[in-house]
């Protein structure tokens, strides 16, 4: 059985950071690409951020981009997000998931998030 556990959600200013972590169980950890994406209520979902088994192959949204730095700890079976510079637009529940695939292209496909996400972390920015 697969688990996913997220945490480190909050409220926070603009400009401010958080970070995210997660970890996740019932899989071969070293072997799974992972990302982050992130869903509104009523909203669709959008692929925030993915690497690959070994850390090296990273990609992220381009409304991201520069401001997030996803990671992970293979040994640990734990997943980063470190989220700085966050703005008002990036409120939203922030979802560890295991992707099906992680490239430059595949960031921006919804097909790209698998099956296995947890129940997600609430990501307050104030204005």
């Amino acid at each position: 059985q697969v688990q996913v556990a997220e945490s480190g959600g909050g409220f926070v200013q603009t400009g401010g950071s958080l970070s995210l972590s997660c970890t996740v169980s019932g899989v071969v950890f070293e072997d799974t690409i992972m990302g982050w994406f992130r869903q509104a209520p009523g909203k669709e979902r959008e692929p925030v951020s993915c690497i690959d088994w070994y850390g090296r192959g990273v990609n992220y949204a381009d409304s991201v981009k520069g401001r997030f730095t996803i990671s992970r700890d293979n040994a640990k079976n734990m997943l980063y997000l470190q989220m700085n510079s966050l703005k008002p637009e990036d409120t939203n529940m922030y979802y560890c998931s295991v992707f099906r695939s992680c490239g430059p292209e595949a960031i921006k496909r919804l097909s790209s998030i698998g099956p296995y996400w947890g129940q997600g972390t609430q990501v307050t920015v104030s204005s």
